[in-house]
């Protein structure tokens, strides 16, 4: 009967097999979630004995996890900025850097009452935690999936977040009012890209990452009419991809946005463009 150990090796080498980043780790979560501990926990149970009950559902999402199923729709959850979120297929996976971006956003912003739209929410990782750390605020959470929708309410009941709603909309057509602040992390994905994407990303909504032939379609059209729905001295704050900083600082221009930057990600890549209306 094979150990915790045992079963961590084999798993590891059947991953590294297949192509899969940061196998080990990969095969500890999985044990992990098996097991119903933490990855820490497993340090003190590497003697245990595997039992059959316990072998055979990890042979399953093992096999999955070679064949490129995202190692969180397999777990069914992501941690993200201290929170334990829910996702699935219905939305686009949480990403490093929209945690990021949520951070950022903390960080610039007041802590007195606002009401802000995380427009683009998807899984409301983004929007919901702006709402946790900030019961102040209101936000409202706007998506035009349906699917996806669902699945920020199952966060925010699970979370136990009540400032805010949720609106099925595509972009503005369906949200009314003003509001304060404005973040959003729309699809940038340039259809271009499509082919050379890893195959874990294909397992995201086309909705939620394609955006036209330079992935800036969405944000084009977002954009100029996200200004009109911000009171005077309100903010905006967008994620983007790697090389669009220059393309969305001019449009934000064009717009009337001022005292435009452009922040870095941790890998040094300008990724969070910030603006105001004055």
């Amino acid at each position: 009967m094979n150990t915790v150990l045992e079963t961590i090796d084999g798993g590891t080498r059947y991953l590294e097999k297949r192509g899969i980043e940061d196998a080990r780790r990969n095969m500890q979560m999985l044990v992990a979630h098996q097991l119903g501990c933490t990855r820490m926990d497993l340090y003190l149970q590497f003697d245990r004995p595997m039992v059959e009950a316990d072998l055979a559902p990890l042979r399953d999402v093992l096999k999955k996890r070679g064949e490129g199923v995202p190692i969180q729709h397999l777990l069914g959850t992501v941690y993200f900025h201290n929170r334990e979120f829910k996702t699935d297929a219905r939305a686009l996976i949480p990403r490093p850097e929209t945690e990021e971006l949520a951070e950022l956003i903390l960080s610039l912003t007041p802590t007195s009452a606002q009401s802000v739209l995380d427009m683009g929410c998807g899984s409301g990782v983004l929007g919901l935690t702006l709402a946790g750390e900030r019961p102040e605020w209101q936000l409202t959470l706007a998506d035009v999936s349906p699917d996806a929708l669902a699945l920020t309410s199952e966060n925010a009941i699970a979370l136990e977040i009540q400032n805010y709603n949720a609106i099925h909309s595509d972009l503005f057509t369906a949200v009314s009012g003003t509001f304060d602040g404005i973040a959003a992390n729309l699809p940038y994905v340039p259809e271009a890209d499509r082919a050379s994407l890893s195959k874990e990303v294909t397992y995201d909504p086309d909705l939620a990452l394609f955006s036209g032939e330079d992935g800036l379609d969405l944000i084009r059209r977002f954009i100029p009419e996200a200004f009109a729905r911000l009171n005077p001295g309100g903010w905006i704050a967008l994620e983007i991809g790697h090389d669009q900083a220059s393309q969305v600082s001019r449009i934000l221009a064009d717009s009337g946005f001022t005292r435009i930057e452009v922040r870095n990600d941790l890998s040094g890549i300008p990724r969070f463009p910030i603006a105001y209306r004055d």
